[in-house]
């Protein structure tokens, strides 16, 4: 047994949850186990923006005592992402404006994990406010990349992933407005996935401007992503309880079944074009397309049909993602005095806000519908669209440009131009490792579904991660 409990980060999520529910390892015991892992890795990692052992050690008890068994992630190690408040905990956003914040109030997800019977080690990092696709505050450090500590974890989940790319947790839930959950996966060789719009009722993002972010996890295997996901719908049991009238089509799950079975043939069709390319020069690195070229051929091989989808530009839509994305920063509780304790990037964003009227958000808003129904109708005849991940290797720390926030922006799209126009179309997404590089970076796709077709997402990465035969590969900071 006691080599079992020293080896705890060795299992999968699901591997862990079975011990937990067999009752060879319990919630104090586990939450040990990672506390110590935070404790001896993360100074070099820079995962997380605050821990908690007392409270975590004190909620394991708690979980031991009082949470039912059944409870879907009974006394699963997990921890909140900086921008999710947890009452009585040290909650900063990622910014200097908010380091002395303690919050009085947990947020819904915090509320679902907890329902689901996690146990929360402390807050993952995130950049200021989660607004930029990389995870370097100036509130606090870098959270780095695993497989090469001057290599960023990508944002804004950037905390999150780093953490469970380390083995520091089995998993964790992330959030994504315009790709935080599937950018710092694919940056640290991780599965990540995006719900459908109002797939998780804690995380809908039916309550935010443009239905932008959502709620979902960060984890190392198709099938712990689901175990996540599923305990993040339901934390209750099943039916799940929305708190719209509006929800995401299709089944609500659970999908573990899906991500463990894999099955299925399936229409797939590839998408090398972006929204962004009358923005910013978008090329694709040759170890993205290193990626996409062996996920292509492990789909044919597999006996999916496989096509590429004819380019059909949008030159609109750059003006109007900047227009949404802009006018969300202009709501941050954050007054004109402010302003110089702002990282550049934040600064711009919300003076922009402030300066758009209501004509102009009406505008972009109604723009971004139609593109939502153009891009559901083009991916119609596909079961799952097929992308490129990120465009370009994960950036070194310290590559985004620090002050000059118009050429940051740009940076940011040419690494992800793939991902926010899935948040725009509401639509589930799932970036996976494929590949590495020769360097060993893992390199991954994007698979991109109907609306609410998160079932046929499991089932294709399922098959894509048992063929690839990539094995438990560990990075060098384990």
């Amino acid at each position: 047994m006691a080599d079992l409990h020293d080896a705890l980060h060795e299992f999968t999520a699901l591997e862990l949850h079975q011990l937990l529910q067999r009752g060879e390892v319990s919630p104090v015991e586990a939450a040990e186990h990672f506390l110590g892992r935070i404790e001896r890795l993360d100074p070099e990692v820079g995962a997380f923006a605050h821990v908690t052992p007392e409270a975590a050690l004190e909620r394991a008890r708690a979980v031991e005592r009082d949470v039912p068994h059944a409870a879907p992630l009974w006394g699963m190690p997990l921890a909140d992402k900086d921008l999710h408040p947890r009452a009585g905990v040290a909650t900063g956003f990622g910014s200097r404006v908010f380091a002395d914040h303690v919050a009085e109030e947990s947020d819904d997800t915090v509320e679902a994990v907890d329902a689901a019977g996690a146990v929360s080690l402390g807050k993952t990092a995130t950049p200021e406010f989660g607004l930029p696709s990389y995870t370097e505050p100036l509130a606090g450090r870098p959270a780095r990349n695993p497989w090469d500590l001057a290599l960023g974890a990508g944002g804004s989940s950037g905390g999150a992933a780093a953490a469970v790319a380390s083995g520091m947790l089995p998993f964790a839930p992330g959030s994504d407005g315009g790709g935080s959950i599937r950018i710092p996966a694919a940056s640290c060789g991780l599965v990540g996935v995006k719900p459908s719009r109002g797939r998780v009722p804690s995380g809908s993002g039916i309550d935010r401007l443009g239905g932008l972010g959502v709620v979902g996890p960060i984890a190392r295997t198709v099938a712990d992503a689901a175990l996540l996901l599923d305990g993040l719908i339901a934390p209750r049991g099943y039916p799940a309880r929305h708190p719209f009238a509006l929800r995401a089509p299709g089944e609500d799950g659970p999908y573990l079944g899906a991500a463990i079975r894999g099955e299925g043939r399936f229409q797939v069709g590839v998408m090398l074009d972006t929204p962004w390319d009358d923005f910013a020069d978008i090329r694709l690195d040759p170890a993205a397309r290193d990626a996409l070229d062996r996920a292509i051929a492990l789909l044919d091989r597999m006996g999916h049909g496989v096509a590429e989808l004819p380019a059909s530009p949008e030159p609109g839509y750059p003006a109007a993602f900047r227009t949404i994305w802009q006018a969300g920063a202009a709501g941050i509780a954050v007054d004109e005095g402010a302003g110089d304790r702002l990282e550049p990037l934040t600064r711009w964003l919300v003076a922009r806000g402030r300066e758009r009227t209501a004509g102009e958000l009406a505008e972009a808003l109604g723009w971004l519908t139609g593109f939502e129904r153009r891009t559901i109708q083009r991916f119609s005849a596909v079961d799952v669209v097929l992308t490129p991940a990120l465009a370009l290797t994960p950036r070194p720390v310290g590559w985004y440009d620090a002050e000059d926030a118009e050429e940051n922006f740009a940076q940011q799209v040419r690494f992800t131009p793939y991902t926010s126009f899935v948040n725009v179309a509401g639509l589930p997404a799932v970036t996976l490792p494929v590949h590495d590089t020769e360097g060993g970076l893992p390199m991954g796709v994007q698979l991109i579904g109907r609306p609410g077709g998160e079932a046929t997402l499991f089932s294709l990465a399922a098959q894509l991660e048992r063929t690839a035969r990539r094995g438990r590969r560990r990075p060098p900071v384990w």
